[in-house]
């Protein structure tokens, strides 16, 4: 075995600590992750001559960041959590980041739920600063998909959404058995892969809003075939077949919602 399928008994989560308290690599990618979407954001605003105001991209990247930390630590609570009943009935502890008096931080986090905390956080800023949801959202669509890039690379280093076994010679050894680095493909796919495809698109966009449901249709799409190599949540299992995973269901279903809304929006030659 090489250096490269050991890496997980050799390389430290911990990037370093701030006195006593650990600073993992998970944190530095999420942080990355959220910086290159603003950044990239305005690198598109300047490009493409976009106004949003005296204030910016800056107060909405605030309200966004909140509502995506509430949706991502909820929706995993409601999608995901064996526990369920004990954090609604102990909201206070949702984001408690001890476990019997030891630091470890806030794990355990949803896309989907994040989505749904991004969406309704965008929906406010539009409403309250005047600015069209869908032109928010199309310039959403072309900024966020090569964060994603930063956030799998984050959770293939803090060991976690491991992957299915195998026999690659690329494999990862985790607890003594070889897995796909399902978070890496998932890294390409999500990132690189929905990136190029709106990008790409951006050229033939009809109307204001097409960009995100784009990103929505190629996201879904894109993440159910990386799930093809990603083990189930190990607290649900596969949801059929033995084969067919919780989020598969949830991203196909993210597709479908998406191709729908696009043909009612292009039909009716509605904007966002």
């Amino acid at each position: 075995m090489s250096s490269w399928n050991n890496i997980y008994k050799t390389f430290d989560p911990v990037a370093f600590h701030i006195f006593s308290l650990p600073v993992h690599w998970y944190g530095i990618m999420y942080v990355l992750a959220l910086l290159s979407a603003l950044y990239i954001g305005k690198y598109f605003i300047k490009k493409d001559n976009l106004d949003f105001g005296a204030k910016g991209i800056d107060l909405y990247f605030i309200y966004v960041e909140i509502g995506v930390i509430l949706g991502a630590r909820l929706g995993y609570i409601l999608f995901y959590d064996t526990q369920t009943i004990y954090y609604l009935s102990h909201p206070w502890q949702i984001f408690n980041p001890f476990v019997n008096g030891e630091f470890v931080g806030i794990r355990g986090m949803s896309y989907h739920g994040a989505v749904l905390g991004f969406l309704i956080s965008s929906y406010l800023y539009s409403r309250k600063h005047k600015i069209a949801f869908g032109k928010i959202m199309d310039l959403v669509a072309i900024s966020v998909p090569l964060a994603f890039v930063f956030g799998r690379i984050g959770n293939f280093l803090n060991q976690e959404l491991i992957g299915r076994e195998t026999d690659v010679p690329w494999g990862i050894l985790v607890d003594g058995v070889l897995r796909h680095p399902s978070q890496l493909y998932e890294a390409v796919l999500e990132g690189i892969g929905v990136f190029i495809v709106v990008y790409i698109y951006k050229k033939y966009q009809k109307f204001s809003g097409e960009l995100v449901l784009v990103y929505a249709i190629s996201y879904g799409l894109f993440r159910a075939i990386a799930e093809i190599w990603r083990a189930p949540d190990i607290q649900i299992g596969y949801v059929c077949c033995d084969a067919v995973t919780q989020g598969q269901v949830m991203s196909l279903a993210m597709s479908f919602l998406g191709v729908a809304a696009w043909f009612y929006f292009k039909k009716r030659n509605i904007k966002i």
